[in-house]
């Protein structure tokens, strides 16, 4: 088991800058997960680590070594990728035992290794099966089993799960997460979906356009975005950010987003102060936004008029669709709603949990109102 360090690390390809001075240091035994869209530079960062890349600048430490001029084979980690890359010709036991046998380990040793791992992944009944014989989440787990048998310091997973159909990757979502309780190892996980991020990670690390943007438990990141980006990153439906801006009246502080406003608590008016008068966006998540009749007792209410566009039912609630003269959002009602395609209605947002962001600091990423 180690932790594992990147220090001040950069990765181009010719002109392309595909890692940004990334710094991140992962505990001994942590659960990270890497995430971001499609060409974020989370993958790259991973495969710095594995020395399937050379790194550009920066140094790479697993525990207390430098690993940049290692040779994969010899930094004590182990891999499982998006293809499972299984030999089609040997059975699961073969293929579980194929890296100890290269590396001439004692047969007894290799067997105990991986008959113990196949019991922790519950895939005894395998061993003499061949690849084309199995679905595709037992191939899934003897990729993983491959990896166990070689317990190794550190674990990397590139977005393994995404061959699975939306069943089996709930599964094995929590699968990975009691594997990881049990083993107590460090894991770096890479992926794109959010939702494998916010329910596996004891941290995550959320990447864009090669840069780390915030670094954080699942909750704080979803309740304290650094910025624009994360707060519309992370959140299933995503935030809705409508463009505004703040100002003061008879002492009270609102936000006018053109075809509506909505008041500041006023136990929130000192924070935002040094944005009135500025243009800003006003962020709230959809589960913020409720039907009147459903709403949460206590909170801090701001009616809202709008026209339903579309609703979605989803059983325990209702994805709302909404209008509200150029300003297009989503809000997640109780089910016992009864709203129409082209009904006019009222909803209320929850001012208790709302963000605002400024780009004047940053136009391209604003960051939160602190």
């Amino acid at each position: 088991m180690a932790s594992v360090t990147y220090e001040h690390v950069w990765k181009r390809f010719g002109d392309v800058v595909a890692v940004q001075d990334l710094n991140l240091a992962i505990e001994d035994k942590e659960f990270l997960v890497l995430v971001g869209p499609s060409g974020c530079g989370k993958t790259t960062a991973l495969r710095c680590l594995a020395g399937l890349e050379e790194i550009t600048e920066g140094d790479v430490r697993i525990g207390d070594q430098i690993v940049n001029d290692i040779a994969p084979k010899d930094r004590d980690i182990a891999m499982v990728f998006q293809s499972y890359a299984l030999y089609p010709h040997m059975s699961v036991y073969d293929n579980m035992a194929f890296g100890l046998k290269l590396r001439k380990f004692d047969k007894a040793d290799i067997d105990r290794r991986v008959k113990e791992a196949a019991q922790t992944l519950g895939i005894e009944n395998l061993l003499k099966r061949k690849p084309k014989e199995l679905s595709g989440g037992q191939r899934q787990r003897v990729a993983v089993g491959r990896a166990i048998v070689r317990e190794p310091k550190v674990f990397l997973f590139d977005e393994p799960l995404s061959n699975l159909d939306a069943k089996l990757r709930v599964q094995t979502r929590a699968e990975l997460s009691k594997l990881h309780k049990r083993l107590q190892t460090t894991f770096i996980y890479v992926t794109h979906d959010q939702t494998e991020a916010m329910t596996m990670a004891t941290r995550i690390a959320v990447m864009n356009k090669g840069k780390l943007q915030q670094l954080d438990t699942p909750q704080v990141l979803y309740d304290h975005p650094a910025n624009l980006f994360v707060a519309g990153f992370i959140g299933s439906p995503a935030m809705n950010f409508f463009n505004g801006k703040v100002y003061k009246e008879e002492g009270k502080m609102y936000v006018d987003m053109s075809s509506f406003r909505v008041r500041v608590p006023d136990h929130d008016v000192a924070r935002y102060e040094s944005v009135v008068g500025k243009d800003i966006i006003f962020g709230i998540r959809p589960e913020d936004i409720h039907n009147p009749e459903y709403a949460p007792p206590g909170i801090i209410a701001e009616p809202v008029d709008v026209t339903v566009d579309v609703t979605e039912l989803m059983g325990n609630e209702i994805f709302l669709y909404l209008v509200n003269g150029e300003h297009n959002f989503i809000a997640r009602v109780d089910p016992r709603t009864q709203a129409q395609y082209g009904e006019k209605m009222k909803v209320v947002f929850n001012m208790d949990n709302f963000h605002i962001f400024d780009p004047s600091l940053d136009a391209e990423n604003p960051p939160v109102v602190a």
